[in-house]
């Protein structure tokens, strides 16, 4: 597990885009405080997911309106069709960790 930031700084709602181990990584929290990492690049465009808007368990690209599950990666809205590698997040003392092997099977 790799640590990613403080739990506190990544305020209900927000999304951040972080690189480990070379791997770009958005790591989001919900309105509803939980926390989920997927892969930070767009299936259908190669944008950082990081940058979109967050609506309950979904993420959505800001370029085309793409939807990802954060629980499964899978696309939940067109112009997507391929799904997104979900990382393992574990909260720990306040701080937030991720594993970098798929807990979806699907590698970027």
């Amino acid at each position: 597990m790799i640590k990613v930031c403080e739990l506190e700084d990544l305020k209900p709602g927000s999304a951040i885009g972080v690189e480990l181990e070379g791997i770009p990584v958005a790591v989001v929290r919900t309105d509803d405080g939980e926390v989920y990492a997927v892969y930070d690049e767009c299936t259908h465009a190669a944008v950082p997911l990081s940058e979109g808007e967050i609506e309950g368990c979904t993420l959505e690209c800001w370029l085309h309106g793409s939807r990802f599950d954060l629980r499964t990666g899978e696309p939940t809205g067109l112009p997507a069709t391929e799904p997104v590698p979900v990382y393992p997040v574990e909260i720990r003392d306040g701080s937030v960790f991720v594993t970098l092997e798929p807990s979806n099977g699907v590698t970027p």
